[in-house]
């Protein structure tokens, strides 16, 4: 069954009309999906993020904003268990985070793209995004030895699933071709579409936009947006492409020499002196 199949099954089920109604907002008293409490990291005498939180609502989409340097992947990898806080705590729906081994994140429904793509070249676009699928699977290695039916049927779920999302992101042309043949653009999807294999409830971007051009930026924006209401993601977005970062997020926060200088609305964080200050200097 194809995610928008997955989707319409559940609509008819609950009765609801769209996907708003399948993944609202969150509601004021709803506890966050993720929180964020005095996160801080350090390499040596440098401070990457200093005392750092905030919370970040079930369903909305997060832009995570700064100048070079701020902390802005420091604090993905954090949430992806690749760095270890100093102090803090982080807390995924209801389960300390930072307790949790790195090789168990992804099973715990946090999907992430890097900046630099991390894809296996010499295999097919759709064996890259079976890979994504692999904590989805809960056979043992004795059943996977012999082929047991419930690996088989493991196995055609997660095809079947690698499919609709193959769909989703206009990539069934090229499922069979190499990575490697793949212009940079497609190849960015087909990370995406990896993140995605795993069923994320949480999914980390970082500057998904970097090296796309105007009209690519423009579909990465929709994109975005699409992906939240047809799949009910949270998205926690890391881009330097203010204009992407401002149209598509729910809430922005923004970092300054691994500090949280501002969180609130896009327009709110337009307008934050400090953030203007971070950017474009004291003088200007």
């Amino acid at each position: 069954m194809t995610a928008d199949r997955v989707i319409a099954a559940r609509r008819q089920k609950t009765g609801a009309s769209t996907a708003a109604d399948l993944w609202p907002l969150a509601a004021e008293n709803r506890a966050p999906l993720l929180s964020i409490s005095g996160l801080s990291v350090r390499f040596g005498g440098i401070v990457a993020l200093d005392n750092v939180s905030f919370d970040v609502q079930a369903g909305r989409i997060c832009g995570l904003i700064g100048p070079n340097g701020a902390g802005k992947t420091t604090l993905l990898n954090c949430l992806s268990r690749l760095y270890r806080a100093g102090t803090g705590t982080v807390d995924f729906a209801g389960e300390p985070l930072l307790q949790v081994p790195r090789h168990r994140v992804a099973c715990l429904g946090i999907g992430r793209t890097f900046q630099n793509l991390a894809l296996f070249e010499t295999m097919s676009v759709r064996d890259n995004v079976l890979i994504g699928g692999h904590c989805r699977g809960r056979s043992g290695f004795v059943a996977n030895a012999l082929r047991l039916p419930p690996v088989r049927r493991e196995e055609r779920l997660l095809r079947e699933r690698a499919t609709g999302l193959l769909e989703m992101l206009e990539l069934s042309a090229i499922a069979d071709v190499p990575v490697s043949a793949l212009p940079f653009c497609r190849r960015k999807r087909v990370e995406l579409a990896r993140a995605l294999a795993g069923g994320p409830k949480l999914l980390l971007l970082d500057e998904p936009a970097a090296g796309l051009n105007h009209a690519e930026l423009s579909e990465l924006s929709q994109l975005i947006v699409n992906l939240r209401s047809r799949l009910g993601l949270t998205i926690l977005l890391v881009e330097h492409h203010m204009s992407l970062v401002m149209r598509v997020s729910d809430q922005v926060v923004a970092l300054d020499f691994g500090r949280k200088i501002a969180d609130g609305t896009p327009a709110e964080v337009q307008k934050n002196r400090d953030v203007i200050r971070a950017y474009l200097g004291d003088k200007l």
